[in-house]
């Protein structure tokens, strides 16, 4: 058989193969020329000591040269006539075969790697939120220098967007939170014989830490998330990029609105869920204990320090900071596509709950002597 038009094969002795015609991808493309070439291939794969004849190939391509090369085993037989213009493709695939795959390092170096590369990203984002951290006393300075060229309309939005915004949320949670701690608490003192001591269960750990603690962690899902999608579509959009064409600073005009506003926010939102935690335990006071609302509100001065009430405060300061520098931070890291924009989002808020829970074991270490009677 002798193909000319169309690749083929032929045997003209028993040992001898002929190739012959166009060994090129448009000629082997075709279905019935390719069932017939890939089983006259096998069959020849099978046979030993075959000397091959390619001086009949019209044309050879890639394609081509890689059937062939595959039905040789990846090496040229002992007896082969070839074309000068063929040397070429099969010299490329003998030196292909020669490249050696590395070997894989093994798993103890790679997760020590792995390890290094984590500790390295940690390192950048501390030296990233210092550099912001320095930039933000450096503009508050500036602020207290030139009030009149304060940002003063962004906090009064970004006060009421952070804070007043945040005042249903915040109630319905810590009544809630109120109610359930009340609830819990009464069962155990009932049976323990102290009634009296409700107060002072609630007083201190709503006013000294749950009530900063559940208005943080409220505010960092909520307004620390929009805080970094903001940015993230700022970055987007190519709007920064502008506004430092302009010689409009981003700390100026981004970041510091948003910290002040949240330092002045983030207080008034903790006196907010106290209050309702508060009223929440008082309610069920009354019902599983009879404790009445006006014993409760006598009682509660007395037993809790006026020190908690400013621990607190000073919790929700430092929280509202610590949220909005987190937010801004990853918010300006975002890269210009969306999928940066959803994973820097989802990273801002997990970093910030995260620092929330740090920087209260913190205040608890520092000031576990404050706010307690002798």
């Amino acid at each position: 058989m002798i193909l000319t038009t169309r690749p083929g094969l032929s045997k003209p002795s028993p040992h001898v193969v002929a190739v012959t015609g166009c060994w090129q991808i448009h000629a082997l493309a075709k279905p019935d020329t390719m069932r017939q070439i890939t089983s006259l291939l096998q069959d020849c794969e099978k046979q030993e000591n075959l000397h091959w004849d390619l001086s009949g190939v019209e044309a050879l391509d890639h394609i081509g040269a890689q059937m062939l090369w595959n039905c040789w085993g990846k090496h040229r037989p002992a007896q082969l006539i070839l074309l000068p213009q063929q040397e070429a493709f099969f010299k490329r695939l003998e030196l292909a075969n020669q490249l050696k795959i590395p070997r894989q390092r093994p798993a103890r170096l790679n997760n020590i790697m792995h390890l290094g590369v984590i500790m390295l990203e940690f390192v950048t984002h501390v030296v990233a939120f210092t550099a912001l951290l320095g930039q933000l006393i450096l503009d508050l300075f500036y602020l207290i220098r030139h009030p009149a060229r304060g940002p003063w309309k962004e906090i009064s939005a970004t006060i009421f967007h952070t804070g007043f915004r945040a005042l249903g949320i915040t109630a319905l949670v810590g009544l809630l939170i109120g109610v359930v701690l009340s609830y819990l608490s009464a069962q155990q003192l009932r049976a323990l014989g102290g009634d009296s001591y409700l107060i002072n269960i609630l007083g201190i750990s709503i006013v000294r830490e749950l009530g900063p603690m559940l208005a943080a962690i409220l505010v960092a899902g909520r307004s620390g998330s929009s805080i970094t999608a903001q940015l993230g579509v700022m970055r987007v959009t190519e709007e920064l990029d502008a506004m430092l064409v302009m010689g409009i600073p981003h700390g100026l005009r981004l970041i510091l609105p948003k910290a002040l506003a949240l330092a002045i926010a983030m207080p008034l939102l903790v006196i907010w869920t106290d209050a309702m935690a508060l009223t929440g335990g008082m309610i069920s006071a009354q019902l599983i204990l009879s404790i009445s609302p006006d014993f409760f509100l006598q009682k509660l001065p007395d037993v809790v320090p006026l020190a908690n009430f400013y621990i607190g405060l000073g919790k929700g300061v430092v929280f509202g900071v610590t949220i909005a520098l987190i937010a801004c931070h990853f918010g300006l890291r975002i890269k210009p596509n969306t999928e940066s924009l959803g994973q820097g989002t989802t990273t801002s808020v997990v970093s910030a709950i995260t620092m929330v829970i740090i920087i209260d074991a913190i205040f608890a270490i520092m000031f576990s002597g404050a706010g307690t009677f002798k």
